[in-house]
């Protein structure tokens, strides 16, 4: 084959099989021609690899995270239930190792079916998500090979270096020493309004770093140039730099991406057109990373403070045409029409402050630095009701953390417990009904109710359970021992990820209960916080609605 796949392939199927090899003194010779197959540590001491010569190992959890595909979960019965509609045929239940011992000695038939549909739903996600397709474009693209994830600052290079050349210039032949007390800032985080709130729109610029970059010329060869070279004409950036003008390489490296990127699209090549934006969306952070020859804090610098320049100015433009933005984050702001009261009203004004502000700055940037504008802001969404919600126990507004209801209908939940793996599935399946039913202007008090009598009968027991990583060896914690690892050191072997509850006896992991829940700590701690997230707004809380239930505490 050319290409072998699988489900953390790398790490337990071929590291097993070289194993055995090893053990039994039989090559391990897995690659053309019957060459030898090498295990390989990477240098962090993590994750491994594999060198098979002459064909290419794609590992599926790491090539679904690599494209950007993101799960709670990445285990194979999870992935292919949500992708596929499909599980496995043994589920991932405690007693999973004793039913798979069992089947190879008493079901061997059924063991072996249990394998191959292992293998044909792996197939089938790499079908789905087009996998093979994207990891080939990305290696035409940026000249790794295509089982290599990450790898940023050397697809950089083989973009860029050639064009320097082809220029008359020589690169670094490695990364400079850190430039002192010089540091980079993140993207800009507009301070949020809290509220509860109707006909708030998104309006989101399209790749605002890349555009940025295209647009004020930023560039490692004219940053070089303007400093050697300080009587040419050049574009001002942020902390000391300046751009010449003349023959950038990185703004028109971006170009002929972004051409190939509206090809694809065009062409409905989706693998193409993933692997370029991904790459396109890599370039600040290839420049901001020590590893990079061409690493200055003062080139990333004037992407990010730019970043902040165009958001705080889009802003003062849009309170100026009479409307309230209450928040912003890196490339995208949030508008509250609070003067519209019709979604479709609603929508026309959001295409209108994306064009408006579009012109805008065309010409203004035109009129003041003699540049072509790339940047472009787009209506992304609009809510017809929309959460922005407070710190816990404080009336400041949170930072990425939202939720709103579409005009389409679609729930949209940013950094709220019900989004969150760390709390429980009750809480987070209670806060997403609530939330909808908020929106959707149905009753909440009944629901709330049944679901804390609910769980008070013992019904909701299932949904208690917190899962937890464990990072760090059980006994490298000593001073402070949180819940998961308090229940992680009661079993005789903890794997990475511990399912536990926590009981009237204190935390017990799934596996071992002995007791039954602690309620009170799963009101208290679970569904009040997230119900008061909404209800706050409302003039209400959770206690004052389940009042009636406070005789049992």
């Amino acid at each position: 084959p050319d290409v072998l796949i699988g489900w953390n392939v790398i790490g337990f199927d071929l590291r097993v099989l070289a194993m055995r090899c090893a053990a039994h003194r039989v090559p391990f010779t897995l690659g053309r021609g019957k060459t030898q197959a090498v295990i390989l540590p990477q240098r962090d001491g993590g994750s491994i690899a594999v060198q098979i010569p002459g064909r290419v190992v794609l590992d599926g959890v790491d090539t679904l995270r690599a494209s950007f595909h993101q799960f709670e979960s990445y285990a194979l019965d999870n992935v292919a239930g949500q992708m596929l509609g499909k599980h496995k045929l043994i589920g991932g239940g405690a007693d999973k190792a004793e039913e798979i011992l069992r089947q190879y000695h008493e079901e061997p038939h059924r063991l072996a079916a249990y394998n191959l549909e292992d293998c044909r739903l792996v197939r089938e996600i790499f079908l789905k998500a087009d996998l093979l397709a994207f990891c080939f474009e990305r290696a035409r693209l940026t000249g790794l090979a295509p089982g290599r994830h990450g790898g940023s600052v050397a697809a950089f290079d083989f973009l860029y270096l050639p064009r320097l050349h082809r220029a008359g210039f020589v690169a670094p032949d490695a990364a400079p020493e850190r430039h002192g007390g010089l540091a980079s800032p993140g993207g800009y985080v507009m301070d949020s309004q809290p509220g509860l709130y109707r006909h708030v729109l998104v309006l989101d610029f399209k790749s605002l770093y890349p555009s940025i970059i295209r647009t004020f010329l930023i560039d490692p060869k004219n940053l070089w140039q303007a400093v050697n070279h300080p009587a040419s004409a050049a574009v001002d950036g942020f902390k000391g730099a300046r751009f010449a003008r003349e023959n950038p390489i990185l703004p028109d490296l971006i170009e002929q991406l972004w051409s190939t990127r509206d090809k694809a699209k065009r062409d409905n090549n989706a693998a193409m057109s993933q692997a370029v934006k991904i790459i396109m969306n890599s370039f600040y952070g290839v420049l901001g990373a020590s590893a990079c020859r061409f690493f200055n804090p003062a080139l990333t610098s004037s992407i990010t403070l730019r970043g902040h320049e165009i958001i705080r100015q889009t802003r003062d433009l849009i309170e100026a045409d009479g409307h309230r933005v209450i928040y912003g984050d890196t490339d995208s702001v949030f508008v509250w029409l609070h003067d519209i009261d019709d979604a479709l009203a609603a929508r026309r004004e959001g295409e209108r402050i994306a064009n408006t502000l579009n012109r805008w700055w065309a010409g203004h940037l035109q009129n003041t630095l003699q540049l072509e504008s790339h940047l472009e802001i787009e209506f992304e969404t609009l809510f017809t009701r929309f959460l922005m919600p407070t710190m816990r126990g404080s009336a400041t507004g949170t930072k990425k953390r939202y939720a709103g209801l579409t005009d389409e209908g679609k729930l949209v939940i940013k950094g709220l417990e019900s989004v969150r793996t760390d709390w429980t599935p009750l809480a987070r399946d209670f806060q997403r009904e609530l939330l909808r039913r908020v929106f959707a202007g149905e009753p909440y008090h009944d629901y709330i109710r049944a679901t804390v009598d609910a769980m008070l009968a013992g019904l909701e027991d299932a949904r208690l359970r917190y899962r937890k990583r464990i990072r760090q060896p059980l006994s490298s914690y000593v001073r402070n021992v949180p819940p998961h690892i308090q229940a992680a050191r009661q079993l005789p072997k903890a794997g990475r990820q511990i399912d536990y509850l926590i009981t009237i006896d204190g935390p017990q992991p799934l596996a071992m209960l002995s007791s039954p829940p602690d309620y009170a700590h799963y009101r208290e701690k679970q569904l009040q916080p997230v119900a008061d997230t909404v209800l706050h707004f409302l003039g209400e809380s959770f206690d004052d609605i389940v009042s009636g239930q406070q005789g049992f505490f």
